[in-house]
């Protein structure tokens, strides 16, 4: 055991026997102590992206605190197994840090877990590619990431862009017009086909999602029925619909094995469920998480799934 596996352990042994009003009495009064500029920080962070729950000390509003207890007490043999299943040391330290954080609202782990060496999706100790590789990046904004992947690796074979918005598609087109061999697909990809309605995010457009109802319409659709060829590299980061759209994606994870990039931070239960949900479908993955976010909340968080004979 390493000090990474004694600090989980304690923890785990310290809420396990908790009942949740405990839990939740615990993370509330450590969220307490922190000054409140810090506070007010984090709040207004969360107002911004409204994907982990309300925060707001001065009007007792702690549903965020309320969100992160229940995920703790509900989930601990799930969060045990992904303990487990995780690769190398770093991503134990990052899962570490997170729970340090919904558990203590202490940010030490957090400053230590941050990747400094490599862009975010493409560890290049980890991810090896070639110029035969299929990329799929869904939820490409802009065309920033595959812009990195290019720098990153040079050669392809095809790259498949999914955004929900024509803006977004539009500017991926300009920023990528150097480039050959990309398929933009303006729709929206999940765990079965229908119509789905973008939610803007007034902050970034990055940040947009799907609702059931409103007034831009968008395609949905699976990756499984879009894409027919074998595919080599998923990346995903879908502000939440991460879950649902790899459901959509069984046959492509279970026949092919592509290397998997997942954001796994738009709630408190996606860095467990969505694993489980790959190891459940294809159990010859490798488990790693890296930690790109800041360090007064838990953001920017990939799941890295490689295949155990790359």
């Amino acid at each position: 055991m390493n000090i990474i596996d004694y600090k989980f352990k304690d923890l785990i042994n310290s809420i396990k026997n908790l009942t949740f009003n405990n839990i939740f009495t615990n993370t509330l009064n450590n969220y307490l102590k922190i000054n409140d500029e810090t506070k007010l920080s984090i709040e207004r962070f969360l107002e911004k992206f409204k994907y982990w729950g309300n925060l707001d000390f001065k009007n007792g509003n702690f549903e965020e605190l309320h969100l992160r207890a229940t995920s703790l007490k509900n989930n601990l043999e799930d969060i045990i197994w992904l303990y487990e299943e995780l690769s190398d040391y770093r991503s134990k330290q990052i899962l570490m840090a997170i729970l340090d954080y919904w558990y203590k609202s202490d940010f030490n782990l957090l400053d230590k877990a941050f990747e400094k060496n490599y862009q975010q999706y493409f560890d290049l100790d980890l991810i090896k590619c070639n110029s035969e590789e299929i990329y799929v990046d869904i939820g490409a904004y802009n065309g920033d990431t595959i812009k990195n992947y290019i720098d990153n690796y040079k050669n392809y074979k095809k790259i498949y862009a999914y955004e929900i918005t024509e803006e977004n598609i539009n500017k991926m087109q300009e920023n990528l017009k150097k480039y050959d061999n990309i398929i933009y697909v303006n729709k929206a990809i999940s765990d079965n086909t229908n119509i789905k309605y973008i939610d803007y995010n007034k902050t970034s457009s990055s940040a947009n999602k799907l609702l059931d109802n409103g007034t831009t319409k968008v395609e949905c659709t699976t990756l499984d029925i879009d894409i027919k060829e074998k595919v080599s590299f998923i990346k995903m980061d879908i502000e939440g619909g991460e879950y649902a759209a790899i459901n959509g994606a069984k046959e492509h994870i279970k026949n092919d094995t592509p290397k998997l990039a997942i954001a796994v931070y738009h709630n408190h239960e996606d860095i467990y469920r969505i694993p489980k949900l790959i190891y459940n479908t294809n159990k010859n993955y490798n488990f790693y998480l890296r930690y790109f976010g800041n360090r007064y909340y838990p953001t920017e968080i990939v799941l890295l799934a490689i295949p155990k004979n790359s």
